[in-house]
Order: structure tokens, then C-alpha cells, then sequence
């Protein structure tokens, strides 16, 4: 005689799978917020280990450390009006600190596009532009809904062969640890929505990088 299962065990089966699918569906939405924190924090990160792999001390080169890695933020009509970010290497000598096509860091995953999400007036740096030759994703605004940023020390950050942060704008500094603009104290950079807030942290010495939610 086979065995089957009663209309009441079944009913009951597909209660507790709608019990179980209630509480884990709400756990897998999306979180733009948060999504976009990772991806600061995971770009800060791989800046500073380009400055560790890339040291650009030139004895021949009073200016040298004016080409150190860097990321910097900013909100501009070539990023929508946006905020938006960008890694670069200010490498062809002018050290104005706005970075040319060709000094913006090459998207490891895609040797096609550079690690900007709209910067200078460059045409193919111009996210509205069908040339533009960034990344998307790198427009917070445009990608993960972010209509503010707070920055308790600075929207530029470089660092140095030891992977220190540093908070200055290297265009207009006159020796590599200008001012002491090696960073000090923990700087926080606040990501905003319509609703929420996440704050990235940038510890001093080390350049860690951890997220409050």
C-alpha cells in the first residue's frame, strides 16, 4: 500500500514555507545605501594599494610626490551634477590636480574603462557623453541613489609607498608631508540618501577603512 501525504499535512507544509520565505525575503532586498559603501570603501582600498605597488619617488623629480594615488570626490556637471568619484595619478608633469583621461586609473576588470564616474571637461570623461570611457557605478548618484556626502576631513585623499593617508591637495603642496598632512585622527566620509546614511571611516598610519551602519 503506498504512502502519501493528507490535504492537511500539505496545507501545513506550504504555511511554513510562507512563514520561512516572509522572513528571509525582506533580508535579500536590495540596499543601494549600503551597496554603495561597500564599493567606496572596497575603491579606497585599492587606491591605496596602488600607491603601495606604484611608489613614484624620483630623486630627478622635485615634484614626485605630486603624482601619489589618489581618490577624490566631487559633484560636477560632467558627473550630472552628481556625486561622483575618480582615481588618478596626476602623472603628466602639470600637477593641477584635475586629472587628464590618460592619469585616471584603468578599470582592472575592464582595461576599456577608466575609474571615474564623470570628471573634468573632457568629452569622454562626461558621463553624459556616449564616449564617455568611466564607470557608471562610480556616479553615486546616478547608480546608488546618493544626494549627499559629508566628509569630516576632506573629499581628496592620496597615499604614501606605506599605505598612510594623506589629506591634502598634492597640486598645491611644496614637500611630500606638507603642512602634516599626513591624517591624524579618524576621517568619516557620510554617504545620504532620501532616507538613511552610512559613514565610511579612513583610520590615520594605517589607512584602514571600516563602515558604520
Amino acid at each position: 500500500m503506498k504512502k502519501a501525504f493528507t490535504l492537511l499535512e500539505l496545507i501545513f507544509v506550504i504555511i511554513v514555507i510562507g512563514i520561512l520565505a516572509a522572513l528571509i525575503l525582506p533580508q535579500t532586498k536590495v540596499n543601494s545605501l549600503q551597496d554603495a559603501a561597500l564599493q567606496v570603501q572596497s575603491d579606497i582600498r585599492y587606491t591605496q594599494h596602488l600607491a603601495m605597488i606604484d611608489d613614484k619617488f624620483n630623486a630627478n623629480d622635485t615634484n614626485w610626490y605630486k603624482k601619489r594615488w589618489q581618490i577624490i570626490f566631487s559633484k560636477q556637471d560632467n558627473s550630472n551634477d552628481q556625486w561622483a568619484y575618480t582615481i588618478f595619478s596626476d602623472t603628466n608633469g602639470d600637477s593641477t590636480g584635475r586629472p587628464n583621461e590618460d592619469e585616471i586609473a584603468i578599470n582592472p576588470m575592464n582595461h576599456k574603462q577608466r575609474m571615474t564616474g564623470g570628471y573634468n571637461s573632457v568629452t569622454h570623461l562626461d558621463i553624459n557623453d556616449a564616449s564617455f570611457v568611466g564607470m557608471k557605478k562610480m556616479n553615486l548618484g546616478m547608480s546608488y541613489g546618493i544626494t549627499d556626502i559629508n566628509f569630516s576631513c576632506t573629499q581628496r585623499f592620496s597615499f604614501d609607498y606605506l599605505g598612510r593617508p594623506i589629506k591634502s591637495d598634492l597640486s598645491s603642496n611644496s614637500s611630500p608631508y606638507d603642512n602634516n598632512d599626513l591624517i591624524d585622527n579618524d576621517c568619516n566620509i557620510t554617504l545620504k540618501n532620501n532616507t538613511d546614511s552610512i559613514t565610511i571611516q579612513i583610520s590615520p598610519e594605517t589607512g584602514y577603512t571600516k563602515i558604520f551602519y
